[in-house]
């Protein structure tokens, strides 16, 4: 009986925390996923330590906690740190607790490691078994603009300027906004899908439906803006979810899972000897813009990077062979 009811007052402090954390996360604008990734750790780590009072420990407990991620899951570098983060997170913004000995809390060093960089004969060999549909138009899109795949799968009508090119990104990595460029040779194609996706809207519509949500409190103010076209999904659902308990419907937009799986699919069938994935996309764009010969700072901007020296990273990968040099035995 002891047991149970200690289990329940876990269980919850635990709810209490997390729902502390959501309004703290929501007031800071932080990401859907990285409130996610934090009521994660910070739950595995409250269970961990359920006979103890969170106010007590210190580096000790959370070098600990971090350290076993390691040695006993194998887990990565950046998997370590992001459970360090949610526990300083907590510490400080949820607990309100200045952590005791901070300098002896070890951070886990990732590696260095080199992005993989298709040629420009593999993407279009990988954009050959795609499908023509509007999942291989997104996933040409990724290539064309350096978006990552959550930019792309969130975009709205209003992002897109046909006359000037230029496609605009809303709270990218970072929460920042920036401009990329809208590829010509998509911008038909794109107009194309967009003609359905509006007979599809105007056909929700019809029905009763037709809304999405809207960022922030735009909802509250701009009541019915939800169901203007500018607003729409430029990649939604084939089809319209249902709110079983209110019986309200509508549409989300493509879920990253149905992406991922068709580009896995064209992989396999290209016997290209490369870890591919959405992501391989953005770093190929940013490669072949180099080799293009376009200026560090321009495809700063059009990444969204704050630091050049992120952007820096594909110097080292541009198809030039080993660090672009010739090697002595071929003069011989």
């Amino acid at each position: 009986m002891t047991y149970e009811r200690r289990n329940n007052d876990t269980a919850s402090d635990v709810q209490c925390i997390l729902n502390k954390l959501e309004e703290v996360i929501t007031a800071k604008h932080y990401s859907k996923r990285t409130m996610e990734a934090y009521s994660y750790w910070i739950s595995r780590f409250i269970r961990e330590h359920e006979d103890k009072n969170l106010k007590t420990l210190s580096d000790t407990e959370i070098n600990s906690f971090v350290n076993c991620l390691a040695v006993k899951e194998k887990a990565a570098a950046s998997s370590q740190n992001q459970a360090l983060a949610a526990l300083l997170f907590l510490y400080k913004n949820i607990l309100g607790l200045t952590i005791k000995t901070p300098e002896n809390i070890v951070r886990a060093k990732k590696p260095k490691k080199l992005p993989a960089v298709m040629t420009r004969e593999e993407t279009a060999k990988i954009f050959s078994l795609l499908p023509e549909n509007d999942y291989g138009l997104l996933i040409r899109l990724l290539y064309g603009t350096g978006m990552r795949l959550m930019e792309a799968l969130r975009l709205r009508i209003q992002d897109i300027d046909f006359g000037k090119n230029e496609i605009t990104v809303h709270c990218g990595k970072g929460a920042k906004d920036r401009k990329t460029v809208l590829p010509v040779s998509l911008k038909f194609p794109l107009q194309k899908h967009l003609e359905n996706v509006r007979r599809i809207h105007e056909a929700d519509c019809k029905d009763g439906f037709g809304s999405v949500p809207l960022p922030f409190a735009l909802a509250k103010k701009y009541p019915n803006a939800g169901k203007t076209w500018v607003w729409q999904w430029v990649f939604p659902q084939a089809r319209r979810w249902r709110n079983k308990e209110t019986g309200e419907q509508g549409r989300h937009h493509i879920d990253p899972s149905v992406i991922q799986r068709t580009l896995h699919e064209a992989v396999l069938k290209s016997n290209i000897p490369k870890p591919i994935g959405c992501h391989t996309f953005r770093h190929s764009f940013a490669t072949h813009l180099l080799e293009a010969g376009y200026d560090i700072r321009t495809i700063q901007e059009l990444l969204g990077h704050s630091d050049v020296k992120t952007t820096m990273v594909y110097t080292h990968v541009l198809n030039r062979g080993g660090l672009g040099i010739q090697s002595p035995i071929d003069r011989m």
